[in-house]
């Protein structure tokens, strides 16, 4: 039912990979969706099953165990995921380009061969921690790396880690003094290192199978090949996962509202009153124009700046603009979908109410729509 956006300029290998990961989404994941929400559980299997496939090294170099593709690449694969399960490509995609992909630009080359063939291969999952009880504000951070004479020693306390306690490291932002808003510093931190713990997962209104929970650093001594780039390339890095994280949101909305509106436009095909398909009904058919509409929309933002972070240019207001848009057009996309199932559409024997719940988060995931908008506008406003 739902026609598929031209292909434009992918190229074999990308249209490889979402077809591969589609047809393997359509008969092995989306099945337990509604299980993996409503019981709040990680896809475990799911992942194992990507990390086979190659899912989750899309951006590593081949010669680490990667595909050696992009972020458009990436995209393909979190829309593709979102459609069948938003839980598991949420997952999918922050370990891809959040943690991955920062690791490959940034790091050295022994920090890269100690990590990439392992997160490639998923026998370790990632994880970013930036966010803090006072917010995500990447000059002003509570937590704390202090250096020593044989590395790091880091304290403080994150908050919605993702997938916590499930990923065997996590990149964390930390401020390298106390009181110094000169700038962050990236580590890359095992997750069962002494003095690293988690609280209990939150109980969330979407994406549930993605669990999320404090994470606590108390004194946790790090070696010196611990820290990600170096000390005076920290707000770099920040910015780089900031623009990933605006590609991961953008594409995992997209899916989302891909699948909410193949639900509605099939319901509206096969529920017929009166005598005719709901379908027949001019109402009904405005609503599908526009959620088709906003969805290409969407989704030739989302590619442009994936495309962009391919191309090693900044995305900056372009990732935002295409997180703002894909995140919001899957929300109205879903309450649709909600509204022309009708008293269906709130029941969860139906899939929509699940994906209005999921869209939703979209916009407050990777930053909240209004600060999107201010980004926007600040890198608009420059002199």
């Amino acid at each position: 039912m739902v026609k598929k956006a031209v292909d434009f300029d992918l190229t074999d290998a990308q249209k490889a990979l979402r077809d591969k990961v589609s047809e393997l989404a359509t008969r092995e994941i989306a099945p337990h969706a509604a299980a993996i929400d409503r019981e709040q559980r990680f896809p475990r299997e799911a992942v194992a099953q990507l990390g086979k496939q190659g899912a989750l090294g899309i951006s590593v170099p081949a010669a680490l165990g990667g595909l050696g593709l992009d972020a458009v690449a990436a995209s393909l694969v979190i829309e593709e995921l979102a459609s069948a399960c938003a839980s598991t490509a949420a997952i999918v995609g922050l370990h891809n380009l959040l943690v991955c992909e920062p690791i490959a630009r940034f790091g050295s080359e022994t920090q890269r061969k100690v990590w990439l063939p392992a997160l490639a291969s998923g026998s370790k999952l990632g994880s970013f921690a930036l966010t803090e009880p006072d917010g995500a504000d990447g000059s002003a951070l509570a937590t704390v790396a202090r250096k020593e004479a044989d590395g790091w020693v880091l304290r403080g306390t994150k908050i919605f880690v993702t997938p916590s306690p499930y990923a065997q490291v996590a990149l964390v932002i930390a401020c390298l003094q106390p009181g110094d808003h000169s700038g962050p510093a990236a580590f890359i931190v095992p997750t069962d290192a002494v003095g690293v713990s988690f609280g209990p997962a939150y109980q969330t209104m979407g994406l549930r199978g993605a669990l999320r929970s404090t994470m606590t650093l108390d004194d946790v001594h790090l070696p010196a090949g611990a820290l990600l780039g170096g000390e005076s390339v920290g707000r770099e890095i920040l910015r780089f996962a900031r623009e990933g994280g605006s590609v991961v949101a953008a594409a995992l909305a997209l899916g989302i509202g891909r699948a909410a509106f193949t639900a509605a436009t099939h319901y509206a095909l096969s529920r017929r009153t009166n005598g005719q398909p709901i379908s027949d009904h001019q109402t009904v058919q405005f609503k599908i124009a526009d959620m088709s509409t906003y969805l290409d929309a969407a989704r030739l933002l989302t590619w442009r700046a994936a495309a962009s972070r391919a191309a090693r240019v900044s995305t900056g207001a372009q990732a935002s603009m295409a997180k703002l848009i894909a995140s919001e057009a899957a929300t109205r996309v879903a309450s649709d979908a909600v509204q022309i199932l009708g008293g269906n559409g709130c029941l969860t024997d139906y899939p929509v109410e699940r994906h209005f719940r999921d869209a939703k988060v979209c916009e407050i995931y990777e930053g909240s729509s209004e600060i999107h908008r201010l980004g926007i506008a600040s890198d608009l406003l420059k002199e």
